[in-house]
């Protein structure tokens, strides 16, 4: 389905609004990230700057829930 949404998006210019608590889909399927809490917006940017930069302490603790992957 995220490849599917990734090819439209890419053959069509196709836009949507992607809403989830997993942000490692959310890193995958987006241009651009808002992190929200209580409705409000934390912080936003791209995928890579939020990834390797959190401005927030509240995005800092959403990115240290994401599982790692053991090599």
């Amino acid at each position: 389905m995220l490849n599917l949404l990734n090819d439209l998006k890419a053959e069509f210019g196709f836009t949507s609004l992607f809403i989830s608590h997993d942000l490692s889909v959310i890193r995958y399927i987006s241009d651009r990230i808002l992190v929200m809490r209580k409705g409000l917006i934390e912080e936003s940017g791209t995928p890579d700057s939020i990834y390797r930069n959190p401005k927030s302490a509240y995005t800092r603790k959403l990115l240290e829930s994401v599982p790692k992957l053991m090599a």
